[in-house]
């Protein structure tokens, strides 16, 4: 039975290879959404992900970065500080905010940095130099690309007008791109004199890190302090969050349509060997192997798919970046085996109707002409 199912699948090649790559294309909207949520959703952290400190401080009731406001006291950074524990104490200021470039507008967050400082600032800059001067701003190079800038340009946050000095890497999002500039010129623009939005705290080698936050926290009044590990999390989870119903109605549709189209195979196979299953029948042949039969070549089918939707996420999305700059995906195993999971479901409940009706079938239908 087993040799007579590949066989009798592998006999209509045209329509074996026409129903797989049908349903690869679904798996591959499936995959390609998941990846770009996935990669937009980390990118949104690579700021903070990028600085690393042992500890951030924010204000109480703050626990993210993204989409928040923070402001806290700055005798508080002193006296924090001033801890045996505290190696140093990096202040920034942060406001979410829309730039204007030319006729481009985009909503950013904008992080406002202290006489130069390197600790909280870009990483990596693909043309120009740092921030040294105040009406300075460093902008990420993939939008520089997109607004057609060039170093010298200016861009306006709110009213105020700010010479492009340098280009950075790995800072822009979709959702979140980010930009630097002096922090006087950002604690201008807030009128936040005597107030920072987060602090960067490096604590010396040894010392236990969850326990400095609690220590902050109890000993400083209307500040909350939290790990690293924490800090991200929370904005990670916030930033997932954002598409997450967008990406489970994609995951129906395509996988509605999956099925579809492995039922819509399946039953034109059934059709063309309803004489060869009631030959099987009549000499017989088992109802729940035929059926079984019938349940195997859809699953073969949509492992088939399964496998061409995986290589291509492993081959072409990864450069997908490079061709599309402003989009970041990441293809994760996790997700290819969840998809794997769903491939499967799709493939029994595509068939499951055929397979019944070749239970319908009468075995004198072999010896009809």
């Amino acid at each position: 039975m087993f040799k007579w199912m590949i066989k009798s699948l592998f006999a209509h090649k045209s329509s074996l290879v026409g129903s797989s790559l049908g349903i690869a294309s679904a798996f591959i909207l499936v995959i390609f959404f998941n990846a770009v949520w996935q990669g937009e959703s980390e990118q949104i952290v690579a700021y903070p992900n990028k600085m690393k400190p042992d500890v951030w401080v924010m204000q109480k009731g703050v626990e993210n970065m993204h989409m928040a406001m923070s402001f806290v006291w700055d005798w508080k950074a002193k006296t924090i500080q001033s801890m045996p524990e505290v190696k140093t104490v990096t202040p920034i200021l942060y406001l979410n905010t829309v730039v204007v470039a030319g006729n481009e507008k985009l909503f950013a967050f904008v992080v406002g940095l202290i006489n130069r400082n390197k600790r909280a600032g870009p990483w990596k800059l693909t043309q120009g130099r740092t921030l040294e001067n105040a009406g300075e701003i460093v902008v990420p190079d993939v939008f520089s690309s997109l607004a057609g800038l060039s170093l010298g340009d200016m861009i306006k946050i709110a009213d105020k007008s700010f010479n492009i000095v340098g280009f950075s890497n790995g800072t822009y999002s979709s959702a979140n791109p980010v930009f630097f500039v002096q922090f006087s010129d950002l604690e201008d623009l807030l009128s936040s004199f005597g107030t920072y939005s987060y602090l960067l705290i490096d604590s010396y080698d040894g010392v236990d890190n969850q326990l400095l936050a609690q220590k902050i926290r109890s000993k400083i009044d209307k500040v909350n302090a939290l790990t690293h590990q924490e800090f991200v999390a929370n904005d990670f989870a916030l930033a997932k969050q954002m598409g997450v119903e967008i990406i489970y109605i994609m995951t129906i549709i395509c996988s509605v349509l999956a099925a579809l189209i492995v039922g819509y195979s399946s039953y034109s196979l059934v059709n063309r060997q309803a004489r060869e299953i009631a030959i099987l029948k009549a000499l017989g042949c088992p109802n729940i192997r035929v059926f079984s039969s019938v349940i195997m070549q859809s699953v073969i089918v949509t492992l088939i798919a399964f496998i061409l939707a995986s290589l291509f996420a492993l081959l072409v999305l990864p450069v997908f970046p490079q061709l599309v700059a402003q989009i970041s995906v990441k293809v994760s195993v996790g997700a290819l085996l969840e998809l794997g999971a769903i491939a499967f479901l799709v493939a029994i409940v595509g068939a499951f109707i055929p397979a019944y009706k070749v239970l319908g079938l009468d075995p004198a239908l072999a010896y009809q002409n």
